[in-house]
């Protein structure tokens, strides 16, 4: 009888405890498990290095051009090259690039610094969509600089062409001459023009002249446009992308660098190695836009 007894209860321990068990399994509980006794003969095995990440393998890749960035202010001028390279895997047509530069440039109608081009690639069934922003492609040998009559364009010793809106005549030379249409001229035109005017419209008709008065700082400069008996410029000016020049020069990417949504843009100093864009450009599926023309640019392309 006690035997019998004490079978059950040995049985209803068991069920008791592999219940236990179960539920402090599924909750997540962490058990203490006893290491098996070591044989006298074989020495204690090492635990295994600790798994570390480095901070390079989580951070946004902007805080590594940030670095770069402030590195490279650090050298006298002409020792920099500035330089910009485009993912087109991670571009996916969103134009924020552009709209930033809009803003930050406070861009009229017709004058785009950084359209995005977007293209339709293969033949019907196989058919995808490719998007190519296209900046100024600030070139070694700028075809735009001797064609101008007055001389209000010329290439920095950091590689930037830039233009004289003081010495700009508006002849649109420079415009021609460019192979990448990476120059636009500002005829005047605002946004406000022909917009809604009344109860209804006024809201629009304030904001839209509220965006006119705002000044853009190019080159490190103030420019309110403003039309009169002689324009002021940048009006009748020829007008182009500088790398956002004025955000550089304060430590600062150029606006189209740090609203890209998909990280595909990359900017830095070509002449230091330990650049990220230095590195990017070594790859071995790197292309620059019509290189048969001898204008070196400094955008590079990652296919």
């Amino acid at each position: 009888m006690e035997e019998a007894v004490s079978v059950r209860r040995r049985a209803f321990l068991e069920k008791v405890a592999s219940t236990v068990f179960a539920g402090m399994v599924l909750a997540g509980t962490k058990l203490a498990v006893r290491p098996a006794a070591a044989s006298p003969t074989a020495p204690p095995a090492e635990p295994p290095p600790p798994f570390r990440v480095g901070p390079e393998a989580s951070e946004d890749v902007l805080l590594r051009m940030q670095r770069d960035l402030e590195r490279a202010l650090r050298k006298p001028v002409a020792q920099r090259k500035w330089g910009m390279v485009i993912d087109t895997r991670k571009c996916v047509g969103c134009s924020a690039c552009t709209v930033a530069c809009v803003m930050e440039n406070k861009l009229p109608p017709g004058v785009v610094y950084r359209p995005v081009i977007d293209m339709e690639v293969g033949e019907y069934p196989n058919v995808s969509r490719k998007f190519l922003p296209r900046p100024c492609m600030q070139c070694d040998k700028p075809p735009c600089v001797p064609v101008c009559p007055v001389g209000a364009t010329w290439k920095r010793p950091d590689g930037i062409v830039v233009i004289d809106y003081n010495a700009c005549i508006g002849c649109r030379y420079c415009i021609t001459a460019c192979p990448y249409q990476a120059r636009t001229y500002d005829f005047g035109e605002d946004w406000a023009e022909g917009a809604a005017s009344g109860p209804d419209g006024a809201l629009s008709t304030q904001s839209g002249r509220g965006y006119l008065r705002e000044p853009s700082f190019e080159y490190g400069k103030e420019w309110t446009r403003a039309e009169g008996v002689v324009p002021r410029s940048p009006v009748g000016n020829a007008r182009k992308c500088t790398f956002c020049l004025h955000r550089i020069e304060v430590g600062m990417l150029p606006a189209c660098v740090t609203t890209c949504i998909g990280r595909a843009t990359f900017f830095g100093d070509l002449n230091d190695p330990q650049s990220l864009v230095s590195e990017l450009i070594a790859r071995h599926n790197v292309i620059r836009l019509k290189e048969d023309l001898g204008t070196e640019p400094k955008v590079y392309y990652l296919i």
